[in-house]
């Protein structure tokens, strides 16, 4: 009889033990299922999910693939017997993940206005089997670009729904939980353009761990966040992290103190008030169970430097590596964050170990802020050193220099891929086989992955790469403005570069939320054909892009190398540029730039902005004008100064209609003011 009762007592336990476990219920499609895994019962997220939370918790996978949201899809959630378990199973919390299925064609433009309320009814009814659960309604995993109707709706559709779902959230008083941001920049986990692998999968499983739980890993900060830090001064600043969901944070700098509470995303941000330029100031950031404190913080002009070799061609290596050596002691106002690539695009094949360190975005070596010194000096780039330095010497202000160059890179790989997706999707799919890209860059890229077995490798030269392993880091942390040196791997096709460098602005100045300044250097002189061209593609660029200003760097080319070694005279063009676009300094920032040609009586007359003390910087003639007819068959023409203009003739063109400069790939034009700064490869037709 004993053995009895204790049977049933244990069974009792048992039993209540099962009862109290918190149940779990995952609602939706086949990215819940686990379509495409080769064991969803144990590697969907659901299943991955349930290993991190635990035995105290019961979680249920209620996926059915191809199921829509709308009731008049074309297979519609609610009439699926996976919803009558998930009604059966009486869930404690809910995540529903529906919506991707309804971009369908035969769903979206039929019944998108339904899309609403057929949401808030799928909720209403599982909160009728249990008037107390909790539910969290998700953004939708991504769905690639090389998705077979991405173009023909699939992505607009996709983008209404993703807003429609945040509306949903706030009609219904549920949490969002979103599924998107983690695998967005992960186009290698979700191999046919929509379903995860394993790796997705968990990162969908952490997502929503986390939601659920509010644990987001406690108190984090940015990497940029280190002792010797510069902080952009004289304007609101905002300091970002991430951290438990409720938990309190508090920022403390310079006699201020800001408080916040972390969002039920794991996300928080606070506005500190303007930082006068100087320091040395402490930065204390605080949460429940952690604090950070960065000392000898200074606040100053922060500067983001990027491109490709020639911006991360180094002070070691440049011309004038003992002049700008012999500053770097007197450089205590210069500061540096030098983000070096973990591995060279040379020509070499990468192991397995770097490949998958690629596919996981983890390019960039980890750095920390430096004070000058002849070593990091040495190894920093000359440009954007040169630029600080003069910026920081005419400002007498603390300066941050940011770097994150990577040789050979493209403009299309420091783009983000929403910008892309939307404005140049042709070039996202099949990458290295793909005409829009540079035959040089499909072919390096190639041979550094030419081990991988993965059909769906990575690369730093790949569309969106770049930003999406150097920028989106980098976002959380304010910046006055971006100094730029690229181009070299875009040159063959100046017309796609002419579409490419536009959106790439665009692109980080929606990142940082900011209308920043900036400022590029057009490419040098080369014994490429293709070069005068995209010389003066840039500089009508600059003409379209609000807020940019272009450094010439033509007369310190070398027609036989791609990196010319005299590097301080661009960082100084580029310096000029900010010190008076951006902070109002009474100096010349460029050389004569080209305005308007007329054209009477068998020349040219040519006038320039920047125009005072037109001369020949060699003091000779004036070189490398030439003049055509309506024909367009240019004559090399004589050059005088006249006033603050250019005449320009040829005794055999006597009915002049177009007029250029500087027009070879290495040019030997000699235009220049009276600041010695020279002029920009230029044609006065169309082009």
């Amino acid at each position: 009889m004993k053995r009895i009762y204790l049977f049933l007592l244990l069974i009792c336990c048992a039993s209540l033990v099962e009862a109290q476990k918190i149940k779990v219920a995952c609602v939706g499609n086949s990215v819940t299922f686990g379509y495409g895994l080769a064991n969803p019962a144990e590697e969907a997220y659901p299943a991955q999910l349930q290993k991190l939370l635990g035995e105290g918790y019961e979680v249920g996978n209620f996926g059915k693939s191809g199921a829509t949201l709308l009731s008049k899809g074309h297979r519609p959630y609610i009439l699926q017997k996976e919803f009558e378990d998930a009604k059966a199973f009486a869930a404690d919390l809910v995540v529903i993940h529906l919506g991707l299925n309804d971009t369908d064609p035969r769903n979206w433009p039929n019944y998108k206005d339904e899309f609403v309320n057929d949401y808030l009814k799928l909720i209403d009814a599982f909160r009728k089997v249990n008037p107390a659960c909790k539910i969290w309604i998700c953004r939708l995993t991504p769905i690639t670009a090389k998705h077979p109707r991405f173009e023909s709706g699939t992505r607009d559709w996709y983008w209404q729904i993703q807003h429609q779902i945040e509306e949903i959230a706030g009609v219904a008083g549920v949490s969002i939980i979103d599924l998107q941001e983690g695998l967005y920049a992960r186009p290698d986990l979700l191999p046919d353009a929509l379903h995860p692998t394993v790796e997705g999968a968990s990162i969908i499983a952490w997502t929503v761990y986390s939601s659920l739980t509010g644990n987001f890993g406690g108190l984090k900060m940015s990497s940029l966040f280190t002792d010797g830090m510069v902080l952009q001064c004289n304007e609101p600043l905002r300091i970002t992290g991430t951290s438990n969901a409720g938990d309190q944070i508090t920022v403390s700098v310079g006699g201020q103190k800001k408080r916040t509470v972390t969002s039920s995303n794991g996300k928080w941000s606070v506005v500190l008030d303007p930082l006068k330029a100087g320091g040395h100031y402490e930065l204390s950031v605080s949460g429940a169970n952690k604090r950070y404190v960065y000392k000898d913080v200074l606040a100053g002009e922060v500067w983001l430097c990027s491109g490709q070799s020639n911006m991360a061609f180094m002070v070691a290596e440049a011309a004038e590596k003992a002049a700008l050596l012999k500053k770097a002691g007197d450089s205590s106002n210069v500061r540096l964050f030098d983000m070096k690539p973990r591995w060279m695009t040379n020509a070499v094949e990468w192991d397995g170990s770097v490949l998958d360190s690629l596919n996981s975005l983890q390019y960039f070596k980890d750095a920390r802020w430096e004070k000058c010194n002849d070593k990091n000096v040495s190894r920093f780039s000359a440009i954007a050193y040169a630029f600080g330095q003069m910026l920081s010497d005419s400002l007498n202000v603390p300066v941050g220099l940011i770097l994150n160059a990577v040789g050979g890179s493209p403009c299309e790989s420091w783009i983000d891929r929403r910008t892309l997706e939307f404005n140049y999707p042709g070039i996202l799919n099949n990458w290295t086989k793909n005409d829009r890209i540079q035959d040089w860059v499909r072919e390096r890229a190639s041979l550094n992955i030419k081990k991988s077995d993965n059909s769906q490798q990575r690369h730093p030269y790949e569309p969106c790469y770049l930003f999406e392993s150097g920028i989106i880091p980098l976002a959380s942390y304010p910046v006055k403005g971006v100094i730029w040196y690229q181009g070299e791997s875009n040159a063959h096709n100046k017309e796609i570069h002419e579409i490419l460098f536009p959106l790439l602005v665009d692109s980080w100045r929606k990142n940082w939320n900011k209308e920043f300044p900036f400022y590029y250097v057009q490419l040098s002189g080369l014994n490429r054909p293709s070069w005068p061209h995209f010389r003066d593609s840039q500089r009508r660029l600059e003409k379209i892009i609000p807020g940019s200003g272009m450094a010439v760097s033509s007369d310190l080319g070398d027609s036989l190398d791609v990196h010319p070694k005299r590097k301080q005279e661009v960082g100084e063009r580029l310096a000029r540029l900010a010190l008076n676009k951006t902070y109002g300094k009474d100096i010349v920032p460029s050389g004569p730039q080209y305005k308007e040609s007329e054209f009477k009586n068998g020349y040219a007359l040519i006038s320039f902005d920047y125009a005072n003390g037109l001369r020949a910087s060699d003091d000779k003639d004036l070189r490398s004008f030439e003049i055509a007819e309506f024909d367009g068959l240019y004559f090399p023409a004589k050059a005088i100064v006249e006033g603050n203009k250019i005449k320009v003739w040829n005794d055999k063109v006597k009915h002049p209609r177009f007029v250029r400069y500087g027009w070879a790939p290495y040019t030997n034009g000699n235009l220049v003011n009276r600041e010695l700064l020279p002029a920009s490869t230029f044609t006065s037709s169309d082009n």
